[in-house]
């Protein structure tokens, strides 16, 4: 065979091979990941999504030695953020901060335009906090038993605040008068920030809050903690009994993790796995989480995608008893 002939061959070898290597897809070619990553959060800049999410933004880059973007898509209760991340290319490219709310509870509410079980990829959860029976500084209620029974005696004309409606507090809260027997009127607020300025206002007798959202008033002596919502009392949120001492079988804790488009492949989905990991256990993440009321807490995929699957089932009976609409 002619030098000649050797030269055609090889340059006809390397075009196929340029060829077939752009039929594969982005992750495959060199190795995932080779450009910057962009984590959604659907709530809007500041809020205790967005929080925690950067907290684990700079871990994350530097263990997949890409810059991961933290990138805010606020509106519909998270879900249009969620569906972004959800009708995005399986690439392990976008990713979405998700929580309680759209990735479980939303959809029992009204029609989202994607399935929270078929449409993403969970890959682990960050962080779980309990919601918290928050009430004024001034409250004659000092103890959780106070409260129910001056809750019992005035019954609707006290006010109970939520972040939104259909948000997990607003459930948590009509959860409670079920379960207690209490006539509380709800009053929704547009997020955390506002209603815990009504509470500083004196508008609100109690609320269900995440340590996130109420740290700021509570360390400033405005509003009381008075119990939790793990099944016992946690550390996480220490000096408080749980809610389920006094109303049994109460239970009510949000979620906070990172989900992927569904088709992600097992390669990017581990790879992601273990960069969430090695964040949640950086002793620096665990002090702000801590700080916050937040139990930092790496999962699986399969049991963030059974605690959703469990959330969907705990939380359905709630909103059609008291007929919960979006």
């Amino acid at each position: 065979m002619t030098t000649t002939s050797l030269h055609r061959r090889a340059l006809l070898g390397a075009a196929c091979a340029a060829l077939a290597l752009g039929a594969l897809p982005a992750w495959a070619q060199g190795g995932y990941p080779n450009k910057p990553i962009r984590m959604i959060v659907p709530y809007a800049a500041g809020g205790s999504t967005d929080q925690l999410a950067r907290a684990i933004q700079q871990s994350m880059s530097e263990t997949l030695g890409q810059t991961v973007i933290v990138e805010n898509k606020p509106g519909a209760g998270g879900t249009i953020g969620t569906d972004y991340v959800a009708k995005a290319a399986p690439d392990g490219y976008t990713l979405v901060f998700g929580n309680t709310g759209p990735n479980a509870v939303v959809s029992l509410m009204r029609k989202v335009p994607y399935d929270e079980l078929k449409d993403l990829r969970p890959i682990s959860t960050v962080a779980i906090t309990p919601m918290i029976l928050a009430v004024p500084a001034d409250s004659p209620a000092k103890t959780l038993k106070d409260f129910l029974a001056y809750a019992k005696k005035n019954g609707n004309a006290l006010n109970v605040g939520s972040v939104g409606n259909g948000s997990l507090s607003h459930l948590t809260a009509e959860y409670f008068n079920e379960a207690a027997g209490l006539r509380m009127q709800h009053i929704p607020y547009n997020g955390g920030a506002p209603m815990m300025t009504a509470f500083a206002g004196g508008q609100l007798q109690a609320a269900f809050v995440t340590g996130l959202d109420g740290a700021t008033l509570v360390s400033s002596g405005r509003v009381r903690y008075l119990a939790v919502g793990t099944p016992k009392a946690t550390e996480t949120v220490p000096g408080l009994q749980a809610i389920a001492d006094e109303v049994p079988g109460f239970r009510s804790s949000a979620w906070f993790g990172v989900l992927a488009p569904k088709d992600t492949p097992d390669e990017i989905v581990t790879k992601l796995h273990d960069a969430i990991v090695t964040a949640v256990a950086r002793p620096e993440v665990r002090k702000m989480f801590s700080a916050r009321n937040v139990e930092a807490r790496s999962s699986t995929p399969q049991e963030l995608e059974k605690l959703i699957r469990d959330e969907m089932g705990q939380w359905g009976p709630v909103v059609r008893k008291a007929n919960i609409q979006m």
